[in-house]
C-alpha cells in the first residue's frame, strides 16, 4: 500500500485543472517553522497584479534548526517533528488536488552535515524531494511574494528583508524591473538567540553582544545590495508580523490588520526594548504571541530594529506574503 506521501504525489500527477487557474502547493521549511500554501494561480492573461487564491495556508513551529549553529547537524527529534507536520501537509495536498508541488528548505538544511537524512525523510513522506535553495534564491522568492500587491504609497525601490530563524535575506528591487541585488546573512532569530540571548530575560551584556553581531552583518548586507538607496522597507516573516501586531496592540493575531500595515521606527524600538526585558512566560502572555515564537521573538525584533536603524528607515511595511507565496508563483512557469 502506498504511503501518504506517495498518495499525495500520485494525486498531484493525476490532477488537471479544467479552467484557467492552476492549483499549486508550496512548502517553505525554514529553521524555525514549516508552512504550507495550497492556492489557485490566475490565468497569465489576467495580468501581473492578479492575486493568487488561497485554499489552505498553514504553519507549524518545528524548530528544524535546533542546535545547528552549535553542532552543525539536524537533531533527530527536530527531523521527526518536521516529518509529523509534513504527513499532515501531504494529506491536505492530496485532498485539495494540487497539480504542482514545490518544497523549499532553507538555512538549517544548507548548514547541516546530515542534510541527506532530512532529504530522504521528505521524499518518503511527501513523495517529492525538497530543494535546498541557496540564500540568493531564497531572497528572490521572498521578493516575488512580497512585492505583488504592495499599496501605491509604498515607493520603489524596495528593500525587502525576510527575518527567518537561521538567516535574514536582504533584497533590493523594484516592481517593474524585479530584483536588483540580493544577499543572505546568518542572523536569524533562532541563531541569534542560541548564540547570545541565554538569560530569561537576557542580560544587558547579552543584548549588547547580539546587537553588535547583528550590526556587523547588517552593514555588510546593506553595502552589498545596496539597501540604503531604497525608498521603502518591507518586512517579512513571523518576527516582523509579530512585532507589528504588538505595535498595533491587537488583542488577537489578525493577518488582515497586519498585512501592509506601516509601523514607525520609534514604535519598533519600543516593542523591541519591551520584549528583551520580559521573561519567556511574560512574552507568552502577549495575546498575539505564537507559543513556538516566544523564546526567539526578542532576537527577531532586535534584527528588525537594527536593520531600520542602520538603513536609516523611519518605518517598515509588514507583509503577510513572503517566500511561501514566491514559491507558489514560481510554479506558474512550470510546464504541464
Amino acid at each position: 500500500m502506498a504511503g501518504t506521501g506517495e498518495q499525495a504525489f500520485a494525486a498531484c500527477r493525476r490532477y488537471r485543472v479544467t479552467d484557467v487557474t492552476t492549483r499549486v502547493a508550496a512548502i517553505d521549511c525554514g529553521t524555525n517553522s514549516i508552512r504550507l500554501l495550497v492556492a489557485d494561480l490566475p490565468d497569465p492573461s489576467a495580468g501581473s497584479t492578479a492575486p493568487l487564491v488561497d485554499l489552505s495556508r498553514r504553519m507549524e513551529i518545528v524548530r528544524l534548526g535546533q542546535g545547528v549553529d552549535a553542532t552543525g547537524r539536524l537533531a533527530p527529534e527536530a527531523i521527526e517533528r518536521t516529518r509529523v507536520a509534513l504527513t499532515d501537509y501531504a494529506a491536505d495536498i492530496a485532498k485539495l488536488g494540487a497539480e504542482r508541488v514545490r518544497m523549499c528548505a532553507t538555512s538549517a538544511t544548507r548548514d547541516a552535515e546530515n542534510a541527506a537524512d532530512f532529504r530522504a525523510m521528505v521524499e518518503q513522506t511527501l513523495g517529492v524531494p525538497p530543494e535546498v535553495v541557496s540564500g540568493d534564491e531564497e531572497a528572490r522568492l521572498s521578493f516575488t511574494g512580497a512585492v505583488r500587491g504592495l499599496p501605491a504609497d509604498a515607493q520603489s525601490p524596495y528593500l525587502v528583508v525576510d527575518i527567518g530563524g537561521g538567516s535574514t535575506e536582504f533584497v533590493v528591487g523594484s516592481r517593474d524591473a524585479g530584483v536588483h541585488a540580493a544577499i543572505s546573512m546568518d542572523i536569524g532569530c533562532v541563531r541569534m538567540t542560541e548564540r547570545h540571548l541565554h538569560g530569561d530575560p537576557p542580560s544587558l551584556d547579552e543584548v549588547a553582544a547580539a546587537q553588535a553581531d547583528i550590526a556587523v552583518a547588517v552593514d555588510r548586507a546593506l553595502t552589498a545590495v545596496p539597501g540604503r538607496e531604497a525608498s521603502t522597507l518591507v518586512g517579512l516573516a513571523g518576527s516582523v508580523t509579530t512585532v507589528v501586531a504588538i505595535a498595533q496592540e491587537l488583542t488577537e493575531y489578525d493577518p488582515t490588520r497586519i498585512h501592509h500595515a506601516r509601523v514607525s521606527y520609534d514604535r519598533v524600538a519600543e516593542v523591541t526594548a519591551r520584549l528583551l526585558t520580559l521573561t519567556r512566560e511574560q512574552r507568552l502572555a502577549i495575546p498575539v504571541m505564537h507559543p513556538g515564537r516566544a523564546d526567539v521573538i526578542g532576537a527577531g525584533a532586535l534584527v528588525l530594529r537594527v536593520i531600520m536603524e542602520r538603513a536609516g528607515m523611519d518605518s517598515v511595511v509588514a507583509s503577510e506574503h513572503d517566500i511561501l507565496d514566491g514559491i507558489a508563483w514560481s510554479l506558474a512557469a512550470t510546464s504541464r
